[in-house]
């Protein structure tokens, strides 16, 4: 096993004066809880929290002596309902569960069982939600579709929600008199489940995956490079097209109309276009800024995105990392940053979420091969 994992890890590829280590894996004492690994959170002390869907668990993994390799996994929570979003709010844990959130407190070092928060989300379809803190105070929460094009009858779906701190509903529109309040905050977002914010002005960025089986021809074949996935600067009522539009220009500010799903006369015209975009079905899911790394400043303004890959491409791609870089805070390209886990078009390991660590080290989850990596920069 450890021979494997080391002739793996060699393949990884990274600029110069990168390495890529093993900080969590099933060797590590309890590791089998770490199954199916996908977001991750610190805690005010450091420790690496991580949700694993595959036990239906939240662990912890503690490194006691600062060497850069987890010395246990720790259940924080068991039994839960497809976990994966996790935040601190304070002291106590978030956790994003398919159909709600709960909540988790600390006592004594000791966790509470997991209590109601947000409840009655829909369920089902693209199943995995996620929660984030953000710099405003206020909590965000994705729902995916239910399917990979349709109109939804359900309109919390396809969207990015926005709560209170207290779980309260804080959508886009302020809803007066007897109506409840929303807690839609954007729209249109097919299955948008890592986001962040920019250190500086604090735009809230989410990646999104695209449609999949479309063509660009009305009855056409099936086009592999289509839709793009994409990068969307998140804005408070604004629609990002999903399922009749996708891909167009942040300059020109219109999207393309799927010819084999149209909306109505001129909608794509109404809806806002990617920040940038991703490879077609590479699959981007976690998002990271490096302003708190240790690494070169070059890299301090750019983000890291975690492309977990396809599954339907007749070539896969994805399965590696990429940099978004900025200027004049705003993202103008992408590269690569490690490649590696696909190999003669065989995948065996796939990135789904990227941390900063308080050592200044990136961190990122694997649910394939049941990994946390720690990336790390030689400081001269």
């Amino acid at each position: 096993m450890q021979a494997a994992l080391a002739a793996d890890l060699a393949s990884i590829q990274l600029p110069a004066g990168f390495k890529i280590e093993v900080f969590a894996d099933t060797n590590t004492k309890n590791g089998e809880h770490l199954s199916g690994p996908r977001m991750m959170a610190l805690d005010a002390k450091g420790n690496l929290y991580v949700s694993a869907v595959g036990s239906n668990r939240v662990v912890m993994l503690p490194d006691y002596n600062h060497d850069g390799v987890a010395d246990e996994v720790l259940t924080i929570a068991q039994n839960l309902n497809a976990p994966q979003g996790i935040t601190f709010v304070g002291d106590s844990l978030l956790v994003a569960n398919q159909d709600g959130v709960v909540k988790l407190t600390q006592t004594q070092q000791e966790w509470s069982k997991p209590q109601a928060f947000i409840s009655n989300l829909p369920a089902g379809g693209h199943t995995l939600k996620n929660i984030r803190l953000g710099p405003d105070g206020f909590l965000y929460l994705n729902v995916g579709s239910s399917c990979n094009v349709c109109i939804e009858s359900e309109p919390m779906r396809a969207t990015i929600l926005r709560y209170t701190i207290e779980g309260k509903p804080a959508g886009a529109l302020v809803t007066l008199g007897r109506h409840q309040q929303s807690a839609i905050f954007a729209r249109g977002l097919r299955n948008s489940q890592g986001f962040a914010w920019h250190p500086k002005t604090n735009a809230m960025y989410a990646t999104n995956n695209g449609a999949d089986n479309r063509s660009g021809t009305q009855g056409g074949a099936v086009n592999d490079e289509l839709p793009p996935e994409h990068l969307n600067k998140i804005e408070a009522g604004k629609h990002y097209g999903w399922p009749h539009c996708w891909g167009g220009s942040k300059e020109i500010g219109t999207q393309v109309e799927d010819p084999n799903f149209k909306g109505p006369a001129g909608f794509c015209e109404t809806t806002q276009a990617p920040a940038i975009s991703f490879k077609a079905h590479t699959t981007p899911i976690g998002i990271v800024f490096l302003d708190k790394t240790n690494w070169p400043s070059a890299y301090k303004a750019d983000a890291i995105v975690a492309l977990h890959g396809s599954w339907n491409r007749k070539q896969l791609a994805g399965y590696q990392l990429v940099r978004v870089k900025f200027k004049g805070n705003e993202p103008f390209e992408v590269e690569d940053f490690a490649t590696g886990w696909l190999q003669s078009q065989q995948a065996w390991g796939r990135p789904v979420d990227v941390a900063v660590g308080t050592d200044g080290a990136l961190y990122v989850s694997d649910d394939k091969a049941n990994i946390i990596y720690r990336v790390s920069y030689k400081i001269k």
